[in-house]
């Protein structure tokens, strides 16, 4: 097989988990090839870079080979290339570290208390010495 729908190659490929997804996202306009928006019947050839948008990196695979049925994952790199660049991962990690504190899935909301330490460890400390009230001349609105 030469060629394939891009739903069909992403959901073979193992990069979105059903093909659903994987249309759902060519509607949202979060997947390209070789750099235009693609809808989820366009075709895929051996050759064409696919950039695929999950928030916040964009990643980016060369289609070795277009093929319509599910594979395992160790015959992945007979399908794809992954090209992303790396700074692209470097965002991923820098999201990843920025203020961001995982918490258990099926905990609920945070308590009162939850959310002091949560703001506390996640406030950084030069902003407890800093003084909001600005003085402004007389006259001048905000």
């Amino acid at each position: 097989m030469d060629e394939a729908r891009i739903d069909k190659w992403m959901w073979a490929a193992r990069i979105f988990k059903t093909r659903s997804i994987a249309a759902e996202a060519c509607k949202k306009g979060r997947v390209s090839i070789n750099g235009t928006q693609a809808k989820a019947a366009r075709i895929v050839k051996p050759g064409d870079v696919v950039q695929v948008r999950k928030p916040p990196i964009t990643y980016s695979f060369k289609v070795l080979q277009a093929i319509e049925k599910r594979v395992g994952a160790k015959l992945l790199p007979e399908v794809l290339e992954n090209v992303t660049t790396p700074d692209q991962y470097e965002l991923l990690e820098m999201s990843r570290i920025n203020g961001f504190v995982n918490r258990a899935k099926g905990t609920g909301r945070p308590t009162k208390k939850d959310r002091r330490s949560l703001e506390e460890f996640t406030t950084p400390e030069f902003m407890d010495d800093f003084d909001f009230d600005f003085d402004f001349e007389d006259g001048e609105d905000i």
